[in-house]
């Protein structure tokens, strides 16, 4: 797979620039705690960056889709890199908390949905070839792996250098590696404009209903990343070891990632739609145990299995969404799940934030609960939505063939 021409152009600057999903809220709350000496109020600032892509990522991947990638991706990771710097200025000059929230507002909405784009031009790379689904589960796994490095790296230089060091590098890491991802012309899909004259009629990923459930399935991932950020921050400061956190939350997201390699070497006999489920089962089964730890090595062992929950969940989403939405709208669907963890976590860090303040580290390990709970009842009761489209079904809607997939 990584022989595939061209490949390697786009991966190594992507892995750079996907870099802002997993460090720009941690670095964030890490700030903002630190200048205004509130959970709740680094949680709220947090939270109205990740509403703020999640409203506009979506659009964002309509825009690749349409435009191309190079066209949305040059003048974001410029806003992008100017949002984070005056945010990071405002925090450290003592700025009124609506003076930051006002510059969370475009720092979330110009965060650059490399990731999905990235999964665009692998799709348009191995449209066909078996070696598609084994770049679907490699895509998943440097997700996870994203999430591992990201937030550790933020937390290590907030915590070792400097409390705005995280976003400092969060911020140049998008505007050096997006443009150098953006400068590889060659392998950038054909969009929508280009292809226009034999593409067929464009239909909407949210209109169709499997994207939709997935979408709010994926507000339960967003809330446990959310949730745990700053629940193990709060929990490390209540113990009188702020070092911990750093430990704890790399434990977490290195669970995430082994369980994402497993997920991607195994040749599952399960269908797609029951291994979420299961997923989601098991992730809310871990995640209703650790409001009631009160030691690091057993909160360790307890995030180790929480993150060993998220990744299976995670890749059977992005995969499923590979059956249900053709090529021409295939960033959007991505970046509408990519945006629905944002804004799940966006909530969690709210939500977590307050109640550690009010009542507590241990109560803000109820956020990823009940997000998760929320987002297993969901998948059993619409279940059914997940199915893969028929070629004719889809064909009446102007979406061409798709490749046949198994259906449990």
């Amino acid at each position: 797979m990584l022989r595939t021409p061209g490949a390697l152009s786009f991966l190594l600057p992507g892995f750079a620039a996907r870099q802002p999903f997993a460090m720009l809220t941690i670095g964030i709350v890490l700030l903002v705690q630190h200048t205004t000496g509130s959970y709740g109020s680094a949680g709220a600032v947090a939270a109205v960056t990740g509403v703020s892509m999640a409203m506009f990522a979506p659009q964002s991947g309509k825009l690749a889709d349409r435009f191309g990638q190079r066209a949305v991706l040059v003048p974001g990771v410029l806003i992008h890199a100017a949002a984070v710097v005056t945010l990071t200025v405002l925090a450290l000059a003592g700025a009124p908390l609506w003076a930051l929230f006002l510059a969370a507002v475009p720092a979330g909405a110009s965060v650059p949905q490399v990731g999905p784009m990235v999964r665009a031009r692998w799709a348009a790379k191995l449209d066909g070839s078996p070696l598609m689904p084994t770049a679907a589960a490699f895509e998943s796994v440097t997700d996870e792996f994203t999430f591992v490095v990201g937030p550790v790296l933020a937390t290590a230089l907030c915590t070792g250098v400097h409390p705005a060091a995280g976003l400092i590098a969060e911020a140049s890491l998008t505007l050096f590696g997006g443009l150098f991802f953006a400068a590889q012309r060659r392998t950038q899909p054909v969009h929508g404009l280009a292809a226009a004259a034999g593409a067929g009629a464009r239909v909407s990923a949210l209109s169709i209903p499997g994207v939709r459930v997935l979408a709010v399935a994926f507000l339960g991932i967003g809330s446990v990343f959310g949730g745990m950020q700053v629940s193990l921050t709060a929990f490390s400061e209540e113990i009188g070891n702020p070092g911990a956190n750093g430990l704890l939350y790399g434990v977490f997201a290195a669970g995430n990632m082994l369980a994402g390699i497993a997920c991607g070497a195994i040749a599952w006999k399960i269908g797609p739609r029951k291994r979420l489920i299961l997923g989601y089962a098991g992730l809310t089964v871990a995640a209703s145990l650790l409001w009631s730890v009160h030691s690091v090595p057993l909160l360790a062992a307890l995030g180790l299995l929480v993150g060993l929950c998220i990744a299976p969940a995670l890749i059977t989403g992005y995969t499923i969404v590979e059956t249900l939405v053709p090529a021409t709208a295939r960033t959007e669907a991505f970046t509408w799940l990519t945006g629905a963890v944002a804004l799940g976590q966006a909530a969690a860090v709210t939500v977590a934030g307050r109640l550690a303040d009010a009542h507590g580290a241990s109560t803000g390990f109820l956020v990823p609960l009940a997000g998760t709970a929320l987002a297993l009842a969901t998948l059993l009761a619409l279940r059914s939505r997940l199915a893969p489209r028929a070629p004719g079904r889809l064909a009446a809607r102007g979406i061409g063939h798709r490749v046949p997939v198994t259906v449990d």
